[in-house]
């Protein structure tokens, strides 16, 4: 068993006794027992909510941890979830996607082990020998016609497809003119991945695929993004 899975076992142990969320504890009975909500959405807290976290987890869905509060990362994550299963894209846990939390699809990757992009399903997959080692939810080109004052022209919002590598990085916030861009790494000219305040779950960049900033934080602190990585968009 890999480092990954034994850290990620040991995190689920430690959550299911105790979760400690800014002065918020969720004990694994506290509430167990209650009835299953009809829906789940941010700002929701309590032992369904992790539920619901650690499952998410245990399918390779990104977010921060299993602490029993529905925050920012957990709606990504559900949004993701929601894509690899072709639903409606609201981050709301409503009953569809109980019934793919509980049957979880994991994105299977094109590549061994190259950073994904997933045009069609708007997903990230960082792939590991094959798997999918995460899945962050993302929002890429939205085809839309706009003007670019570096070019002096008009131009397309896309994501070309194709196999690129990362060739840069700037670790801090780019003020670009199309927009602010959080840590982001570039693979094909000006188009990055980066982090934004806004992942929608439908295109909706000048080209660049976007994540949250937790996610992009995370792939920085986890080195995911190296220079010379191979990317792949389809």
């Amino acid at each position: 068993m890999d480092t990954i899975s034994i850290d990620r076992r040991n995190m689920f142990r430690a959550a299911a006794a105790t979760a400690v969320a800014g002065g918020l504890v969720v004990t694994a009975g506290e509430d167990a027992r209650a009835a299953r909500p009809s829906t789940l959405r941010q700002g929701d807290t309590g032992w369904w909510v992790q539920n619901l976290q650690r499952r998410l987890l245990e399918a390779n869905f990104w977010l921060r941890t299993p602490n029993g509060v529905f925050d920012d990362t957990t709606q990504q994550a559900v949004m993701a979830l929601q894509k690899a299963h072709w639903l409606g894209r609201d981050g709301i846990v409503g009953e569809n996607t109980w019934k793919a939390v509980y049957n979880p699809k994991t994105p299977r990757p094109v590549s061994g082990s190259a950073f994904e992009i997933d045009k069609k399903r708007q997903l990230i997959l960082v792939a590991r020998y094959g798997w999918a080692q995460w899945v962050f939810n993302t929002s890429t080109g939205n085809g839309k016609r706009y003007w670019s004052s570096a070019s002096g022209r008009y131009l397309y919002a896309t994501t070309p497809s194709g196999t690129f590598r990362f060739n840069r990085r700037i670790n801090g916030m780019r003020n670009a003119p199309l927009g602010q861009l959080w840590r982001p790494v570039y693979f094909n000219g000006g188009i990055a991945i980066h982090g934004s305040p806004s992942i929608p779950g439908y295109p909706a960049s000048h080209g660049c695929a976007r994540l949250s900033n937790r996610a992009i934080n995370y792939i920085w602190w986890k080195n995911l993004a190296p220079i010379g990585r191979t990317v792949k968009v389809y």
